[in-house]
């Protein structure tokens, strides 16, 4: 593999503490060599990227995608999802387990990471908590680590029975895997399509209660907190209500290993966009309530939220135009995350690029144990991304290299273009 040379940018490297000006030279899909401006030794035949005026950091790294293979791939396929992915600034995609079949055995999971699917950047799958994520029997966690699952889940099958909850937690522990749960009491949202309140009293339809999402969050910490084992490591998914922010918030005071991840919708968008129907308004959890949405933006500012992920989750057009209530819930998250998180979190809402960055590389790569990767430290991964913190630009759906284009994004102002995307040192997105 040839050398990359990246000059005269900025680099920006929250885990290793680096706010500077320097060069970088990328080797055998390492990071070979930091150096100040004009230090570098250029080896021979080495291709030059000229990044004066970017901003140079950690690849991006999205813990809670959907990439809809395998038995979806008119939604979806991984080769679309990663190079939606690249386009963003992301080297390194969290593939989630509600697949066709579900990711529930090492067979699948090896599937996913074969060659012949044609990933773009890295992709790290989930493994299905329980046989076909009915939330009974749990699968083998040791033989799906094995096989290369980063974490456990049943994702949009929330575990509701606590006997099997508490002994997913324990035997995640045991083989060191996380477990992530989408925190969501399903016998409160039986045939509900947004969040319960006045828009959806006035919409007629059908409404989730914040309780259904903060009981849960709740009920899993008191398991967490009864198997008084340090290993085990609760994360829970797309955390949207103030109530769930409030119980990790304490979890974390008393010492155990809670964390929480917030996507850009559910610090941006409340339920007022649904609108008339938006169908691309729809997801679970859905979009809450401004008081809500407020206290997902606090928890970023002060630390409490330890990654954004997108929840990237492609439908085609045609699963969209219908009814909102037979509508599938989901939108597209790859391509717009960074441009979002620069143009509100740090911009608008003065949060240092460095705590940024951070949020989308080294926490995540710390929460799932993605060794050598989120940071740009000597002997690390060569996963870049290199972007102009400067340029506005606005996004349309239609450009997405995404099959689907489901967004309440299309025609938002972004903040930061992403110029190159640099997987293990091979460059996944831009050009010279």
């Amino acid at each position: 593999m040839s050398a990359l040379v990246i000059r005269n940018g900025h680099l920006v490297d929250p885990g290793a503490g680096v706010d500077a000006p320097k060069d970088i030279l990328l080797k055998d899909g390492r990071v070979a060599e930091i150096a100040a401006p004009g230090k570098l030794k250029l080896a021979n035949g080495a291709e030059v990227l000229d990044a004066a005026g970017l901003t140079v950091a950690p690849g991006l790294i999205d813990i809670h995608v959907h990439l809809r293979e395998p038995g979806q791939a008119y939604k979806e396929t991984i080769a679309t999802g990663t190079a939606a992915a690249a386009t963003g600034g992301f080297t390194a995609v969290a593939a989630m387990p509600n697949t066709t079949p579900v990711n529930d055995s090492p067979e699948i999971t090896r599937w996913m990471l074969a060659p012949e699917r044609n990933a773009c950047v890295r992709v790290f799958p989930i493994g299905a908590a329980t046989r076909g994520s009915k939330g009974e029997t749990l699968n083998d966690f040791a033989a799906l680590k094995a096989a290369g699952a980063v974490a456990i889940t049943d994702d949009g099958h929330p575990i509701l029975k606590d006997s099997v909850m508490r002994e997913t937690l324990a035997a995640a522990a045991r083989v060191g895997l996380s477990v992530i749960q989408h925190a969501e009491d399903t016998r409160m949202t039986q045939g509900a399509s947004m969040n319960a309140g006045p828009i959806a009293f006035k919409l007629g339809l059908r409404g989730m209660p914040a309780e259904a999402e903060s009981s849960l969050v709740e009920r899993d910490i008191r398991l967490v907190t009864e198997l008084r084992d340090a290993r085990v490591h609760l994360h829970v998914a797309h955390t949207s209500t103030a109530a769930a922010i409030a119980a990790v918030r304490q979890a974390r005071r008393n010492g155990l290993r809670v964390t929480c991840e917030v996507a850009p919708h559910h610090f941006l968008l409340t339920e007022e966009y649904v609108g008339q129907y938006n169908t691309n308004a729809k997801m679970n959890p859905p979009l809450r309530s401004a008081a809500d949405r407020d206290a997902m933006i606090e928890a970023i500012l002060d630390g409490v939220v330890d990654a954004i992920a997108t929840d990237h989750a492609p439908h085609a057009t045609h699963e969209k135009e219908v009814e909102f209530e037979n509508a599938p819930n989901g939108i597209t998250g790859l391509e717009t995350a960074l441009g979002l998180c620069l143009r509100w979190l740090h911009r608008e809402w003065k949060l240092p690029l460095g705590r940024v960055l951070s949020l989308l590389s080294a926490q995540p790569a710390a929460l799932l144990g993605l060794k050598g990767r989120g940071t740009l430290a000597v002997g690390s991964f060569a996963d870049v991304v290199v972007f102009d913190p400067k340029a506005e630009w606005t996004y349309h759906a239609r450009e997405t290299l995404s099959k689907a284009h489901n967004t309440p994004f299309d025609g938002w102002a972004m903040q930061g273009k992403v110029r190159w995307t640099i997987s293990e040192g091979r460059i996944a997105y831009g050009s010279h």
